[in-house]
């Protein structure tokens, strides 16, 4: 059995430079020469001439540990969102490691550096914290609280909300505070105020159809019908019935005239839901019914003209569907007037915490009559935090309903949790490990390759595109907006 590495994490501060060339240890020298650990990650942000010599002075007295240097650029040792980044950043990319036991020394660099240490170390990476100085020496610090903490990004409500488009009051329901998702509620309320079709796009769970009956909300069609069809749950010879409607023995079963979703939804909107899952057949005889605006039951010779507007919604890549033949061009342009892309639950930062709260409010309230009002403690939230979310919001609500009935006490803990998560096995091959054969095509290996850390650029510098083509090595923002554009990253 691979046995347990210590890891330190640290700063490195002017205490631990000044060291090379006086009498006494620094922060960092003082806890390796006290305590054994196997790996180091240093943390720096001064020019690299000036750490050199530190650097190689520790790996002179320590040849038996492994020393990692990590560069990052602060605009100030006190501005706590660079740290946080920069902090974060390391952490996250050790996070995975097994047999890793995690230390922290706090003593060097700023008070920010410190604080932002402990937040991280209580929240989302749990680790020891250890403390160096003359006086006290080198000691195990307990911090003993608990706390909870999820990253918010900055937003400046300028930047995405012009003061002639305000937010519709339709939107309400749709909770966040992150600044790509209030950007697409402003660009729903535009899309509301326009009689265009509406394509949306994004995982399962990520809050679709809520925005489509938002658009609905908000648009003139408002006093009309809003009707909602899961086109993947129609069997496919019931399709035209269900859209289209039938007259009485159409077709075994058919014992009654019924109108179809586009008659029940005339005057209002029709709500496609997985669209993508459409038959090339139902394909051809919708994009007729978006052309003209007339249907033909089955089993009738009249054409029926209706007046709705059209809003579908997919999970799937519908630029790669078409590009396989799968899904119509020409249909797929009817529809993609008007595109929202929505972001997995995993991307939206600071709202998974804001969402918690929502949903056990929810929850609270809807098992008054025969249960306790329940809360989550500190650790629990960190936990949900920190979780994937490959469901996403309906995912975090499930597990959140399941916690709150299983829990005995008033306070849902992090074992509360953890006993009702439920884990999925990664469907997807390492992109480094995949086989050839008839479904293999460099071409998606490198878009998702290149999407994948897109949108990490872009989470960790708060959308900001400059900041984000650096990250990625790239000349200019115009080029990443390119890269973009290209691998339909929003």
């Amino acid at each position: 059995m691979d046995k347990t590495k210590n890891v330190l994490y640290s700063w490195i501060g002017a205490n631990d430079l000044n060291a090379v060339s006086g009498g006494h240890d620094g922060p960092i020298l003082a806890t390796l020469k006290e305590m054994i650990f196997e790996h180091m990650h240093l943390a720096y942000s001064y020019p690299l001439e000036i750490i050199q010599p530190f650097i190689d002075r520790l790996r002179e007295l320590l040849p038996d540990t492994e020393i990692s240097c990590h560069a990052y650029k602060l605009s100030s040792p006190t501005d706590f969102k660079d740290i946080y980044t920069a902090a974060n950043s390391l952490l996250e990319q050790q996070s995975a490691l097994k047999q890793h036991e995690r230390h922290i020394l706090l003593s060097p660099g700023t008070p920010a550096m410190q604080a932002v240490w402990i937040l991280l170390g209580k929240t989302r990476y749990p680790a020891s914290f250890i403390q160096s100085s003359l006086e006290q020496g080198v000691q195990e610090v307990s911090i003993p609280f608990d706390i909870s903490a999820e990253f918010t990004p900055q937003v400046s409500m300028s930047d995405v909300i012009s003061a002639d488009v305000p937010v519709d009051a339709a939107f309400e329901d749709i909770i966040t505070q992150n600044p790509a998702m209030l950007e697409l509620k402003m660009r729903a309320t535009v899309l509301a105020k326009h009689d265009v079709t509406v394509l949306i796009q994004g995982e399962t769970g990520t809050g679709k159809e809520l925005f489509a009956t938002a658009i609905h909300n908000a648009s003139g069609r408002h006093a009309k019908p809003f009707v909602p069809i899961n086109c993947g749950a129609i069997p496919p010879e019931l399709i035209d019935s269900v859209l289209f409607g039938h007259k009485k023995g159409a077709f075994t079963g058919a014992y009654s005239d019924k109108a179809g979703a586009f008659q029940q939804a005339d005057g209002g909107t029709i709500f496609l839901d997985e669209f993508g899952e459409l038959p090339k057949a139902a394909q051809v005889r919708l994009l007729r019914v978006l052309q003209s605006g007339e249907i033909s039951p089955l089993g009738s010779e009249k054409v029926v003209r209706v007046d709705v507007r059209v809003i579908t919604a997919t999970n799937r890549d519908m630029l790669h569907e078409v590009s396989e033949g799968r899904f119509r061009e020409d249909l797929f342009y009817r529809v993609a007037v008007g595109t929202l892309n929505l972001p997995a639950l995993r991307h939206r930062q600071g709202d998974i915490s804001l969402l918690i709260d929502t949903l056990m409010h929810e929850i609270n309230q809807h098992f008054a009559t025969s249960e306790k009002h329940k809360k989550i403690s500190s650790k629990a939230r960190n936990i949900l935090i920190s979780h994937s979310w490959q469901g996403n919001i309906r995912e975090l609500h499930a597990t959140l309903i399941r916690a709150f009935i299983w829990s005995k006490a008033d306070i849902i803990t992090d074992m509360d949790i953890e006993s009702v998560l439920i884990q999925m096995p990664n469907s997807k091959t390492s992109v480094m490990n995949m086989e050839f054969g008839e479904s293999f095509d460099i071409h998606d290996v490198m878009a998702e390759v290149a999407s994948h850390y897109i949108r990490k650029a872009l989470i960790e510098s708060n959308q900001n595109l400059t900041q984000a083509a650096q990250k990625l090595g790239l000349a200019s923002y115009q080029t990443l907006k390119g890269w973009m554009d290209k691998y339909q990253v929003n």
